[in-house]
C-alpha cells in the first residue's frame, strides 16, 4: 500500500509545548508555567451574553465574515485603542481564534517557492503554517542583547529577490519582547522600499508594559495597504475556550482569505460572536484589571530571578519572561526536563519556539501569585542544587 500521508506534514515536528503540559498533567502535585493561558475566568457578564445568546435560540450560521455587530464593534475599538481605522464591511473577518488568521493570511498570499522571513523565537505555529503553504521559512534570528527585537539589520540581511511576506510577531511569545514606535517605522520604511508584505499578529496587544499604549506597524504611512493584523480575544479577555479572533486587511487579500475560511470553516462559533461583543463594548474594565495584574506578577518575577541570580532581560509585553539558563551547562531540553523530574515545575524549552531558543526557558505568569510562589520557591530550590 502507498504512503497515505502527505511529506510536508509528517516533516513538521509537534508542538514543544504540549509535550510538557501533557507530562505535568499526569504528575501528582506538579506545578505547571508552561502554558499561555489567563488564570482569570472570562468576565460573568461577557459569559451571561453568551448564556443569553443560547437561550434565545440564536443558535445558527452567521455569515461567513462573522456578525455585522461584531465586526462594527472590532472596528470601534481598534479606533479607539489603537487608531486604527478599518471598514468593518470589506477588510475585517472574524475567525477561529487568531490561530487560524495566521494560516487563511498565510496559505491567501503565498505561492509555492516564495520566502516569508520569520523572526525567532517566536509563536509556534508560524513556520508549519508557512511549510504547509509550500513557502519557504527563512529564520530571523532575535538576539538577547537586543532584547529580542527586530533591527532594520537583521531584516535588510535576510531579504532576497524571492522575499514576500513578513511575520510580525510582537508583542512576543516567548520572549516578551516588544518593539516600540521607532523601531517599527525602520521596519516599515524597508517593507514599503523592499516591497514586503506583513502579517502583524497582534493577540497581545493589549498586554503591554512600557507605559504607551501597543503601537501597531499598520499605522506606519504606506503599510495599511500591505499589512494584515491578526488579534483576538483569547489573552486580553481571557476567551481561550470561545475559539474567537479576527482579521483585519486591505479587501483585495481579505477577500481572497475569505473564499478559504469558507470551504473550511463555514462562520466562526454563533455563540462566541455574540459574548464577543458584549466583551468589546462593556470589557475595557476588565482588560484593564487583568494587565494590571500581570504586570504585578511580572515585576514579582524580574525582581525574584534577579535575587536568585537567574539571568533575564526585562520582557515588556504579552506574559512570559524568557530567562538565560545557559550558565547551568545544561541544554534547554534536559533544564526543563530536570526541573520537572527534581522540582515538579514544568516550564517549555525555548527551542520548543525555534533552535535559536537554545539556552533559554519560557516561564508564563498568566498564573496567580501565590502559585507563582510556589513555583519560584522550588526553582530557587533547583538552581542552588545545580549551580556551578
Amino acid at each position: 500500500m502507498r504512503n497515505p500521508l502527505s511529506d510536508v506534514v509528517m516533516e513538521i515536528q509537534p508542538s514543544g509545548i504540549r509535550k510538557f503540559f501533557d507530562i505535568v498533567s499526569e504528575m501528582k502535585d506538579a506545578i505547571s508555567l508552561g502554558v499561555g493561558e489567563p488564570d482569570f475566568d472570562t468576565p460573568w457578564h461577557v459569559r451571561e451574553e453568551g448564556i443569553y445568546s443560547l437561550e434565545k435560540g440564536k443558535t445558527f450560521y452567521t455569515s461567513n465574515s462573522g456578525l455585522k455587530e461584531l465586526k462594527i464593534e472590532i472596528a470601534n475599538y481598534l479606533e479607539r485603542r489603537f487608531h486604527l481605522h478599518y471598514d468593518y464591511e470589506h477588510e475585517i473577518m472574524v475567525t477561529v481564534g487568531g490561530s487560524e488568521g495566521i494560516d487563511l493570511a498565510i496559505r491567501a498570499m503565498v505561492n509555492p517557492g516564495e520566502e516569508v522571513l520569520i523572526p525567532m523565537p517566536s509563536y509556534v505555529s508560524y513556520l508549519p503554517c508557512v511549510q504547509l503553504a509550500y513557502g519557504v521559512p527563512v529564520v530571523i534570528e532575535l538576539k538577547e542583547e537586543n532584547e529580542f527585537r527586530l533591527t532594520r539589520e537583521d531584516l535588510l540581511a535576510h531579504i532576497t529577490d524571492k522575499t514576500k511576506l513578513l511575520i510580525l510577531p510582537f508583542p512576543n511569545n516567548p520572549t516578551g519582547a516588544i518593539l516600540p514606535r521607532k523601531d517599527l517605522e525602520e521596519i516599515a520604511k524597508v517593507c514599503v522600499e523592499k516591497d514586503i508584505f506583513v502579517v502583524s499578529d497582534e493577540i497581545y496587544a493589549e498586554l503591554s508594559y512600557f507605559g504607551e499604549r501597543h503601537v501597531s506597524i499598520a499605522e506606519m504611512p504606506g503599510m495599511k495597504e500591505r499589512t494584515v493584523v491578526i488579534n483576538g480575544f483569547s489573552k486580553a479577555y481571557a476567551m481561550t475556550g470561545w475559539r474567537l479572533g479576527y482579521v483585519c486587511a486591505p479587501e483585495m487579500i481579505l477577500s481572497q482569505m475569505l473564499k478559504i475560511h469558507q470551504f473550511a470553516i463555514m462562520c466562526a462559533p454563533t455563540t462566541s460572536q455574540y459574548a464577543a461583543v458584549e466583551a468589546l463594548k462593556n470589557g475595557d474594565e476588565d482588560v484593564v484589571k487583568m494587565t494590571q495584574s500581570y504586570n504585578q506578577r511580572r515585576r514579582y518575577l524580574i525582581h525574584a530571578f534577579e535575587e536568585m541570580g537567574l539571568e533575564c532581560f526585562e520582557p515588556y509585553g504579552a506574559f512570559y519572561i524568557f530567562p538565560n539558563i545557559k550558565k547551568f551547562g545544561m541544554t534547554s531540553e534536559e533544564f526543563a526536563t530536570k526541573l520537572l523530574e527534581e522540582e515538579k515545575v514544568a516550564v517549555v524549552p525555548g527551542t520548543a519556539f525555534g533552535q535559536c531558543g537554545e539556552g533559554f526557558v519560557r516561564i508564563s505568569y498568566a498564573y496567580s501569585l501565590e502559585r507563582l510562589k510556589m513555583a519560584l520557591k522550588r526553582i530557587e530550590n533547583f538552581i542552588e542544587r545545580h549551580q556551578r
